[in-house]
């Protein structure tokens, strides 16, 4: 069974965070909630508090096969904040596995250099921020080992591109078809 790690700082957006979480464990994906901090539960955007599965500490990095970014603000700025975090995410690209960002989260992979040459996609007005990036501007995209996606209103499409990515396509229009995602 795949499984991914949904990191999480104060003012992730929750919407795309927990959509994420959500689909994919509809799928049958094994998915970690793991906060940055040393803290049982982090506050989003919105003043949404989730109780984390990890603390970052406590975290399988072994075990994952992926690593997803939600954006929000000041979520994605705490997120790259983190210098161990950054640090798995490096490590994730530069190993093949999958990288995940979503809305403004992407620019840290622009910042990392881990969009060089890749098609991406984030919350308008990020653009500037995915440095090498062929920018485009769909609701999400994979290339290679990297998944991005442009904002809240996109989540599902990034949850289904993740779950393309680690299971198939097919279980992507399954999960889709599930919570009558039209597109």
């Amino acid at each position: 069974m795949a499984k991914i790690g949904v990191f999480f700082a104060e003012g992730y957006e929750e919407i795309e965070a927990l959509t994420v979480v959500d689909l994919c464990r509809r799928a049958g994906i094994e998915v970690e909630m793991v906060s940055v901090y040393g803290k049982e539960s982090v506050c989003g955007a919105h003043g949404i508090d989730v109780k984390m599965d990890k603390t970052f500490a406590e975290a399988d990095f072994d075990g994952m096969d992926m690593i997803v970014l939600p954006g929000g603000m000041p979520g994605t700025l705490n997120l790259e904040a983190s210098a161990e975090l950054m640090d798995r995410v490096d490590s994730f690209f530069q190993a093949g596995k999958y990288v995940a960002a979503i809305c403004a989260a992407p620019s840290i992979l622009g910042h990392r250099g881990i969009l060089n040459g890749k098609k991406a996609v984030c919350y308008p007005s990020f653009e500037e921020h995915l440095t090498g990036a062929q920018v485009v501007f769909e609701d999400a995209v994979t290339d290679g080992n990297v998944i991005t996606g442009r904002g809240m209103g996109c989540a599902i499409a990034f949850s289904c591109e993740i779950i393309a990515a680690l299971c198939s396509p097919e279980k992507a229009a399954a999960i889709a078809d599930s919570v009558i995602y039209k597109k």
